[in-house]
């Protein structure tokens, strides 16, 4: 367990180094190819019920992803990260418009998400379930295994999905060409992603 705490570690910090060596340019051009291979999935095309990131700096882009969800009247969930004493706990929440996400407050991660007092909103595994949830991550390899950022948010909430009536939803992460790596360390608890979708050199 330790030794497998320490070859994430080792991996996040290489990763972080990588994707730091971007400048915003470049992080903007990648995230503009993955978004637009995105619109193009035939999973993309047929799933109503999607959940996306608000993407951090370090992550692709998925402003314009959200622009397109709503364009095509999807039903579009985010995340909200609830950390109360020693348990990471996240829901996805429905976000109504473009507005509404611009309105929300920022966290202390720089990213915007409910307050933790607005109980207002649909999440998602109180209703229909989801039918997509595109994923975020530091890092990922092309057998579909994720590194994380260590809080286990995605993988428990993953979990939760398979006892939904509906099931796991089908989960496509978006990375840029720096976050590939060879084999990426996993243990029992880390859930596989069933695609990765990144700019492929020519």
């Amino acid at each position: 367990m330790a030794a497998l705490r320490a070859a994430k570690q080792a991996m996040r910090r290489e990763i972080k180094k990588r994707v730091a060596a971007l400048d915003d340019q470049e992080k903007l051009r990648q995230s503009r190819v993955i978004s637009q291979k995105l619109f193009k999935h035939p999973n993309y095309a047929s799933c109503e019920r999607i959940a996306v990131f608000l993407s951090l700096h370090d992550e692709v882009r998925t402003e314009e992803i959200i622009q397109d969800l709503f364009k095509h009247g999807k039903t579009c969930f985010m995340p909200k990260y609830l950390t109360q004493g020693t348990s990471n706990h996240m829901d996805m929440v429905k976000l109504t418009s473009m507005e509404d996400m611009m309105s929300l407050p920022l966290t202390s991660w720089n990213i915007r998400q409910p307050a933790a007092n607005d109980n207002t909103r649909e999440e998602a595994l109180e209703t229909g379930g989801l039918d997509l949830i595109l994923m975020p991550g530091l890092g990922f390899d092309r057998n579909g295994n994720r590194l994380g950022r260590g809080e286990g948010f995605y993988d428990t909430y993953l979990e939760r999905c398979m006892t939904h009536p509906k099931g796991k939803p089908y989960t496509i992460a978006l990375a840029f060409r720096e976050q590939l790596c060879q084999d990426i360390p996993v243990g029992n608890n880390d859930v596989l992603i069933d695609e990765v979708l990144y700019d492929v050199l020519d």
